[in-house]
């Protein structure tokens, strides 16, 4: 073996009480949700840099602690890897060779735009979050806690989102949307009809 393919083995063992094969499907399981959610902090950042119009200050400052956030839940994440005997992986080739999702497409725009998309964002990470929640049931209810933990953050950050997008009778201007080119222009439209 080689040494860069023993610096990517898993380690030979586990936590006390856990199986190595359970070890290293909770690995695979989380895995890929540190890519979804380096990719999130990611994508925050962007959206952090090009956001424009009369909501720029609300949203470039609301974006800053849930980029904070979600990178302490990679961190938390890694390490759970880490303590199963897993090897996380956090490069960027990783992270789009083994991506599920398409980039994110939306460059200098206005808020309202941005958080169309970033609404459409948030239900992919959240949706994913908890199907590795619901399979790491029988597997690792350490690992599953902290994916309940994080999907609270998740949840709320998408609810701060959303909130700019909700009309006064409860209607997502991103509703339908399915691309994020869509919800981008879904929300531009609602909120100008609303100036």
């Amino acid at each position: 073996m080689s040494r860069s393919e023993q610096a990517q083995a898993p380690a030979p063992h586990t936590v006390p009480g856990m199986n190595r094969q359970d070890a290293e499907r909770v690995s695979e399981i989380l895995q890929a949700r540190l890519h979804a959610l380096n990719d999130l902090a990611l994508t925050l950042k962007h959206v952090h840099w090009n956001v424009v119009g009369p909501h720029f200050i609300a949203v470039h400052e609301m974006l800053d602690p849930q980029v904070d956030a979600v990178r302490e839940m990679t961190d938390t994440m890694a390490e759970r890897m880490a303590t199963l005997g897993g090897v996380p992986v956090g490069t960027p080739g990783a992270i789009v060779a083994e991506r599920t999702w398409d980039d994110y497409e939306v460059g200098r725009a206005d808020a309202v735009a941005h958080l169309g998309a970033l609404d459409l964002v948030y239900s992919g990470v959240i949706e994913d979050h908890r199907a590795a929640m619901k399979e790491t049931d029988d597997l690792d209810l350490v690992t599953q806690d902290m994916l309940i933990g994080q999907l609270a953050r998740l949840e709320q950050f998408q609810w701060f989102v959303r909130a700019h997008l909700e009309s006064g009778g409860g209607r997502l201007s991103t509703a339908g949307a399915h691309t994020l080119a869509e919800a981008a222009d879904q929300a531009a439209r609602a909120a100008g009809a609303r100036s």
